[in-house]
């Protein structure tokens, strides 16, 4: 009997196979005492190494598969292999307790884990996560167990777990993987990236899925509306198969798009750009036909090593994404360090909220030579195509202001020793702060351009952490509230003549892009893979339709209605 099961739409698509249970083993712990210390320790010592040596391989396939910035995941797994604050105790434990290195390693992981899940703050329930993934994979070369290898699957299968860690995701091989299933999860965890990354079909939040499948069944997954169908009926497998022929035939009309302008149906035109974290994203931006780079997240030039990027290796990277853009514009985010994000090289003191704490433009400003060695590099890349530059985070009027100063500063310094610097280079601020929103019309004289980060305005706004799941349902983007501050900054930047853009999850999302064009959006950036589809679902939209439904949606007074309404205005 066919059963249904409904999650969380994590990532498009419909997959139909046969299911794969990505079942842990048990890793049951005793305590034992042990005669040779020695000998103890360098099997811990042993394990440790061929833990590194796996997750170095998974690194790179992250990073060939899905892009640095999703493999710098497991630079922080590695960075946990090798942090003396985990290892040196647990060594200590084995040496002064007499104790085999698999109870000493569990004790110790165990202390650590509860501690950081008792904080009220996500980053650190994450590196939680991080150390039980990691220890995890050393117990089980102190134990001579096998943990499952998903890049080993060699048939087509969806696979089933109760949650994917970064490790199973990226080595996912979507040859056979063609899609997968968890308890747990939303839209913004680590899995639910990857799978769009990889284009996988995926339902996350799906609660029972592990209780209620077994290996075998056959299942559809659909990434789409966030159903799961077990055991499904020959009727309703034939009615998936011509929905799935039925979007890749959709997928393909979207390729078709790649080389056109984006335009409305009445002749209204506005850009669709794309975020990217490194150089080698641009190749993606290129085959969905970005008309710009609308975020340039700078960070990952920073994460996974052990010291900071030279001014050199900085303006290599910034130069190679201005000549691959071939004149279209590009938008680089300065350093938005802090939050989710760490530097283990750059020692700054733990925070209770490092949401709301020092990073971003707060960081920048008081760490000027970091800062300034990034604006040199930019400045100097400045030349080989156009270049805007945005700063993150920014709350006052004047952080703002005394960022472009330093900014003035370092491009005066660097003409005066005769470097070559671009005449006109356009400088604005993302809009992730309501304060910002609230005092767009004041911002608007002096910047360039406004880019709206929807995923921090919208936590902000709400005081809902988007990556806690208790309170998931508060992360509500069509919420009136939300959208009246969108329209604000809209608003101010076109009264002074400015434009202003969209470079969080919002700028992609179905739902929000009619009411969007409504309120005079100029630029969309979203993930590559996003563009063509919103290409195609402007180009049926009137612009004169989609300001009065921006209108009606604004004195609405709850998400779901202004989300009801877009879907009745417009075929979705």
């Amino acid at each position: 009997m066919s059963t249904l099961i409904s999650g969380i739409a994590a990532s498009n698509g419909i997959a139909i196979a046969k299911a794969y249970r990505l079942i842990e083993p048990e890793l049951s712990v005793e305590k034992r005492s042990i005669e040779n210390v020695e000998a103890e320790i360098s099997r811990f010592k042993e394990a440790i190494q061929k833990s590194t040596v796996e997750l170095k391989v998974i690194r790179d396939k992250a990073e060939q598969d899905l892009g640095a910035d999703k493999a710098a995941i497991f630079d922080a797994h590695l960075l946990v292999l090798a942090d003396p604050e985990l290892i040196t105790p647990i060594q200590d434990k084995i040496q002064s307790e007499n104790v085999n290195a698999e109870f000493s390693l569990h004790e110790t992981a165990s202390m650590f884990i509860t501690m950081f899940e008792q904080m009220d703050n996500e980053y650190m329930k994450e590196r939680a996560a991080d150390i039980r993934d990691v220890t995890k994979r050393v117990l089980s070369h102190l134990l001579g167990v096998h943990i499952p290898n998903p890049s080993m699957i060699a048939e087509e299968v969806i696979i089933i777990a109760e949650d994917l860690t970064p490790s199973d995701t990226a080595q996912l091989n979507p040859v056979y993987v063609k899609g997968f299933t968890t308890d747990i999860g939303g839209r913004t965890s680590h899995s639910a990236i990857m799978a769009r990354s990889l284009e996988i079909p995926a339902v996350v939040g799906a609660k029972s899925v592990t209780d209620s499948i077994v290996n075998g069944d056959l299942i559809i997954v659909d990434g789409l509306k966030g159903e799961v169908h077990i055991n499904p009926t020959p009727e309703l497998v034939k009615r998936y198969e011509e929905a799935q022929d039925a979007y890749a035939s959709q997928k393909a009309e979207w390729a078709k798009l790649v080389h056109e302008q984006t335009v409305t149906q009445d002749g209204h035109h506005v850009e669709l750009a794309a975020n990217i974290g490194t150089p080698k994203d641009l190749e993606g931006v290129r085959q969905n036909g970005g008309e710009g780079i609308g975020l340039y997240r700078t960070e990952f030039l920073y994460m996974g090593r052990n010291d900071f990027p030279s001014e050199e290796e900085q303006f290599e990277a910034y130069k190679t994404v201005l000549e691959g853009m071939a004149g279209k514009s590009v938008v680089v985010r300065t350093l938005d360090i802090g939050g989710d994000k760490e530097l283990p090289y750059l020692q700054l003191p733990k925070e209770m909220n490092p949401f709301l704490g020092y990073r971003a433009i707060r960081l920048c400003l008081n760490e000027q030579e970091i800062f300034r060695t990034q604006l040199r590099a930019l400045l100097r890349a400045s030349i080989y195509g156009d270049l805007k530059i945005m700063f993150p985070m920014i709350a006052t009027l004047s952080e703002f202001r005394e960022a472009k100063a330093i900014l003035g500063e370092v491009k005066q310094e660097l003409l005066d020793n005769g470097v070559q610097v671009a005449e006109k280079i356009e400088v604005g601020i993302m809009v992730e702060i309501p304060s910002t929103a609230v005092m767009a019309d004041i911002f608007a004289k002096e910047v360039d351009f406004f880019s709206i980060g929807t995923n921090d305005l919208i936590q902000y706004t709400m005081a809902a952490d988007r990556m806690n799941e208790r309170v998931s349902y508060l992360y509500q983007p069509y919420n009136p509230a939300i959208l009246r501050m969108v329209k604000m900054v809209i608003d101010a930047a076109h009264k002074e003549g400015k434009w202003a853009g969209m470079c969080g999850e919002m700028a992609g999302d179905e739902v929000a892009i009619p009411i969007l064009i409504g309120m005079g959006l100029d630029e969309f950036s979203m993930s590559a893979t996003s563009i063509l589809k919103a290409r195609s679902l402007i180009s049926h939209l009137s612009l004169d339709d989609m300001k009065k439904l921006s209108q009606d949606v604004l004195v609405m007074d709850t998400n779901d209605k202004v989300k009801e309404a877009v879907l009745k205005a417009v075929n979705i």
